[in-house]
């Protein structure tokens, strides 16, 4: 199975964005025709103010992006992990933030929101409160493409080892990470983290990151990118540069069979999985 992981640098116009994810998709599907085409978190829409991302905020079906990821799916006949949308929530002042994965005829076929919110202060002393505007999924969420079980989690996720132990519990093969990982976060614990996560699970392991500057409640902010796959041994088979971009990996089945009969962590797990 080949993925592609798009690399974009989104801001607060959705059609700008779409037209920018589109065009990157198409690159990557002339390019390496890949089976499944993974995208960043927010995608769509990223920035501006707090009123700002509840308003711009969606209905899933029937938003711009969603009907937009899901015709592209259908017209090229390829999987899509659309990163993460901003989903409305009715007779609410938040939204989810949630991947939705649609298949080769456009259908949804997973929706995972996540679950474990970005609430920080940066070492620079800049504060992040996902919470203020993000409602907190609940629910370990997975679906298969092409005899691979595949599980979900958005960026800041990727720091609670118990989530990924879930999913390795109950059989993933690969782990998909959408982010906006932050530069300053980024450049010292994502690569470190994506490999450990990997090593822990023994999946492959593919952290689609969105890269570059956006103006933030009125502060210049900046993502980290350097979108990558790791292998179920830990190692990095694929990395995008900085920039906008792809990149594309293989997985094959006979590297996780490798690792899990060299190291049977399965058979020698003694405490219970969270």
């Amino acid at each position: 199975m080949k993925i592609s992981l798009i690399q974009t640098n989104p801001q607060t116009d959705r059609k700008k964005n779409l037209r920018r994810v589109e065009e990157l998709m198409l690159a990557a599907i002339e390019s390496d025709r890949p089976d499944l085409i993974v995208l960043p978190e927010y995608f769509e829409y990223y920035g501006g103010s707090l009123a700002d991302k509840v308003a711009a905020a969606e209905p899933a079906p029937g938003g711009e992006a969603y009907t937009a990821i899901s015709s592209f799916a259908a017209r090229h006949g390829v999987y899509i992990h659309a990163g993460s949308m901003m989903e409305r929530i009715e007779g609410e002042n938040r939204i989810y933030n949630s991947t939705i994965v649609f298949d080769r005829k456009g259908e949804e076929v997973a929706r995972y929101r996540k679950i474990h919110m970005f609430d920080i202060t940066a070492p620079d002393g800049t504060a992040y409160k996902e919470s203020a505007t993000v409602k907190p999924g609940e629910d370990i969420v997975f679906y298969d493409v092409d005899g691979y079980r595949v599980g979900c989690a958005i960026c800041y996720d990727i720091r609670f080892a118990e989530l990924f132990l879930r999913l390795a519990a109950s059989g993933a093969d690969v782990i998909m990470l959408p982010a906006a990982f932050t530069l300053q976060t980024g450049k010292d614990h994502w690569e470190v983290l994506s490999r450990a996560r990997a090593i822990e699970t023994q999946t492959y392991f593919a952290a689609c990151g969105q890269w570059g500057a956006h103006v933030s409640g009125g502060e210049k902010r900046f993502t980290y990118g350097h979108s990558l796959v790791c292998d179920p041994w830990g190692h990095v088979v694929a990395r995008a540069s900085d920039g906008e971009g792809f990149v594309t990996a293989r997985v094959e089945r006979a590297q996780i069979d490798r690792a899990r009969a060299a190291i049977p962590m399965k058979d020698h797990r003694r405490l219970a999985c969270p």
